[in-house]
């Protein structure tokens, strides 16, 4: 069994760490400032090949899992919130589509999708569906040339800046809850959709946004998938990202962990080093040792994925651990700056406001367990 990284992601991750440092660590302040980020980015993103998807004469292809975590992790560990961002576009978004979209809907928006040009998102979640997905309640009526649609996603990540959703709606009224939903792409900018930028405090700067669809038409050809299969395409979509969030929500704890041990061992307090007290040593020592651990599990699900085996296990169990490592560290590592971690402007304040969005993406943290607890029960039958 082998642990190490092969040479070629090795040379990858240095390129994306030279990357970040050239195109988002100089920006990071004023895009938090404003709460924004500027399209450029994605595009920069997508142009270099960092949305782990690429355009080849035969439309999309999808790079290796592992690879993406690596990237992930780094983007994470300087902004949650933009990694968050790229991750909706691309492992929400694009996902959905590579996974489900017709040739024809692949060939129209793919290529300019994984460049970045064209920015995607998911629209799932309704203020009264959340973790119980099959009870959303947006309404997809078949007319003549396609579908016309009614209703309101609550709780959409790149929202605001999207070109096209991918949402799932109710086709089917009368059928059984894992028949009554489709899954549709959605041009943003058609007639009947109005767009709200919602007021969060996590996962700043990327936008989190309410979208109300009224009679909005959708041609009959960008039904993906298949009729009344939507449920399980979505579930699909997020156990796919669920090992990319994962890299997101360690990164987030490593992020906060290099900055606490850095300040330990410069700041002094009762006359040594905060890393000389053997308790604060001991601290290190354990949240580093959890750390490893869970990116041990992460890397597993992305092998497994990358092997083309059935992975729903282990990306739970990746989302699992890291969110409950990342709670762990994150609220160590503010208490350790002391009362300058409360102010908004300091590093160290988001990452235990991120861990906690973490912890709500792609399923709680009771979601991820009962999906375990599920396929440890397969095992057993």
């Amino acid at each position: 069994m082998d642990f190490s990284i092969p040479e070629t992601l090795s040379k990858d991750v240095e390129r994306f760490k030279s990357f970040l440092q050239e195109t988002l660590v100089p920006n990071l302040s004023v895009w938090t400032r404003d709460k924004t980020i500027p399209r450029d980015f994605y595009q920069d993103l997508g142009r270099e090949g960092w949305f782990g998807f690429t355009w080849e004469k035969d439309g999309i292809e999808k790079q290796d899992a592992l690879r993406e975590v690596l990237l992930v992790e780094q983007l994470g560990i300087i902004s949650p919130g933009v990694a968050v961002a790229a991750l909706a576009h691309a492992d929400l978004g694009l996902m959905g589509l590579w996974l489900f979209g017709s040739e024809k809907l692949k060939q129209k928006y793919g290529e300019k999708a994984v460049i970045g040009e064209t920015l995607m998102c998911v629209g799932n979640t309704e203020t009264e569906a959340g973790s119980d997905v099959a009870g959303i309640k947006m309404i997809a009526d078949k007319i003549e040339d396609g579908w016309r649609i009614n209703g309101t996603k609550a709780y959409i990540t790149n929202g605001l800046v999207s070109d096209m959703a991918i949402v799932t709606a109710v086709s089917d009224p009368e059928a059984s809850r894992n028949r009554r939903v489709s899954m549709f792409l959605v041009d943003l900018k058609s007639e009947g959709i109005k767009r709200k930028k919602l007021n969060k405090q996590v996962w700043i700067p990327s936008d989190l946004t309410r979208v109300q669809f009224t009679d909005v038409f959708v041609p009959k050809d960008h039904l993906l998938g298949v009729k009344g299969q939507g449920l399980q395409q979505v579930l699909t979509i997020f156990t796919n990202s669920r090992i990319s969030i994962s890299a997101l929500t360690l990164g987030t704890a490593v992020g906060a962990f290099e900055l606490a041990v850095g300040h330990a061992r410069k700041r002094s307090i009762f006359g040594q080093k905060i890393v000389q007290y053997q308790s604060k040593a001991f601290e290190i020592a354990d949240f580093y040792a959890k750390i490893e651990a869970a990116r041990l599990v992460l890397h597993k699900a992305a092998w497994t994925r990358d092997q083309g085996l059935d992975f729903r296990l282990e990306s739970s169990l990746a989302k699992y651990l890291t969110v409950m490592i990342a709670r762990e560290v994150t609220t160590w590592a503010a208490d350790l700056f002391g009362a300058a971690s409360v102010i908004s402007e300091h590093p160290i304040h988001k990452f235990p406001m991120d861990a906690w969005a973490s912890a709500l993406g792609e399923g709680t943290q009771d979601v991820q367990k009962l999906v375990i607890f599920r396929e440890i029960m397969k095992r057993w039958e």
